[in-house]
C-alpha cells in the first residue's frame, strides 16, 4: 500500500475553520521577556517601598482606616447611627458605654465615625479614579497629537484650572444635571473639578516621551498612533499617573468633607463631612461638645496624612531623579 507524501497537507474536518498560524518563536520569547521585566520592576519597587519609613507609616495608617471601613457592619450596629433608632442619651460626653460620646440625637459618635469612613473612602477613591481617567486621556491626547488638538484641549484644561472649583462644585451638586443618586453626584462633581492638574502633568510628560528615539524608530517602522500611545507613551507616563493618583485621594477626601460641611453631602448616609456639618449647626464649637467634631476632623487629617506619605514615597521610587538623590 502506497503512503501519502508527508509534505501534502491533509484536508481539514468539515465545519472546522482555518487553523490560525502559530506565533513566531521570537514574538513569544519577546513577550515573555517583557513580562519578566515588568515582574522584576514591580518586585524592585515593592522592595524599595518597604525600605521607605514614610511610605510604610502611611500604608499602615491607610490599612487601619480601610479595615475599619470594611469591618464597620461587624463592629458597630447600624441602628445606633440613625436618628429614629438611636437609644443613647443626648450629648453625653465620652464614657465606657459610649467611647466617643453621643450627639444631639443620641447617636454614637464612634459608630458615625466608623460608618462614615466607608462613604468618605468610597467617594475619595472613586472620584480620584474618575479624575485620573479624564486627566490622563486629555493630557496624553494634547501632548501626543499637538497642533490644534493641543490648543483646544489645553484651553479647556486652563479654563478648569482658573475656575474656582468650589463654585463649580456647588452648582453641580445643587442642580444634579445628570439625575444621579446624591452619592454618585458628589463623586462626579469631585472628578469633574479635579482632573485639570493631572492633565497638565501628563501632557508635559507626554511631550518628552514622544520625542524619544525608540518612539521615532517605532513610527519609522510603520506603527500607528494607537500602537505608539498604548505601547510606548502610556507605559512611560504611567508611573507619573500612579503617583499622582495616590496624592489625589487626599484632595478628593478633603473635597467630600468640604461639600458635606457646607450641607451638600448625602443626607441619607453618614460621612465625616456631614458629621462636621451637623456638629457645627448644633453649636458644638461654642458649647464645648468637643467629642462631636474632633474625631471626624482627626480622621480626615490622618487619612490625608497617610495618603500623602504614601504618595511622596511612591514619587521618590518612580521618579528617577528623586530615586537617585
Amino acid at each position: 500500500m502506497s503512503r501519502l507524501p508527508t509534505d501534502i497537507a491533509t484536508p481539514a474536518e468539515p465545519g472546522a475553520g482555518p487553523t490560525p498560524p502559530p506565533l513566531p518563536a521570537t514574538m513569544r520569547s519577546g513577550r515573555r521577556i517583557a513580562w519578566a521585566r515588568r515582574r522584576r520592576a514591580l518586585a524592585g519597587y515593592a522592595k524599595t517601598f518597604r525600605k521607605s519609613r514614610q511610605g510604610m507609616i502611611g500604608l499602615g495608617v491607610l490599612t487601619l482606616f480601610v479595615l475599619m471601613a470594611m469591618l464597620a457592619p461587624y463592629v458597630v450596629d447600624q441602628a445606633q447611627i440613625h436618628v429614629a433608632t438611636a437609644t443613647g442619651p443626648i450629648l453625653h460626653p465620652p464614657a465606657p458605654q459610649w467611647p466617643l460620646g453621643t450627639d444631639s440625637y443620641g447617636r454614637q459618635v464612634l459608630g458615625q465615625l466608623v460608618w462614615g469612613s466607608r462613604v468618605s473612602l468610597l467617594v475619595g477613591i472613586t472620584a480620584t479614579i474618575g479624575a485620573m481617567l479624564i486627566g490622563s486621556v486629555m493630557g496624553i491626547a494634547a501632548g501626543y497629537f499637538g497642533g490644534k488638538t493641543d490648543t483646544f484641549l489645553s484651553a479647556i484644561t486652563n479654563w478648569f484650572l482658573v475656575l474656582p472649583w468650589i463654585a463649580l462644585a456647588i452648582v453641580l451638586a445643587t442642580t444634579n444635571p445628570f439625575h444621579l443618586p446624591q452619592i454618585g453626584n458628589i463623586i462626579l462633581v469631585i472628578a469633574i473639578t479635579s482632573w485639570a492638574g493631572t492633565a497638565r502633568l501628563v501632557r508635559s510628560q507626554t511631550l518628552t516621551v514622544k520625542e524619544r528615539p525608540y518612539v521615532e524608530r517605532s513610527r519609522a517602522l510603520g506603527s500607528g498612533d494607537w500602537h505608539l500611545v498604548t505601547r510606548h507613551v502610556l507605559p512611560n507616563v504611567m508611573p507619573v499617573i500612579f503617583a499622582n493618583t495616590v496624592l489625589m485621594v487626599a484632595i478628593a477626601i478633603l473635597s467630600e468633607a468640604a461639600l458635606g460641611f457646607i450641607g451638600l453631602g448625602d443626607p441619607n448616609s453618614v460621612s465625616w463631612g456631614t458629621m462636621l456639618n451637623e456638629s457645627y449647626n448644633a453649636g458644638s464649637l461654642t458649647a464645648g461638645y468637643w467629642w462631636w467634631f474632633i474625631p471626624p476632623g482627626l480622621a480626615i487629617v490622618f487619612v490625608c496624612l497617610g495618603v500623602t506619605l504614601c504618595g511622596y514615597a511612591l514619587d521618590e521610587i518612580l521618579n528617577p531623579k528623586l530615586r537617585s538623590r
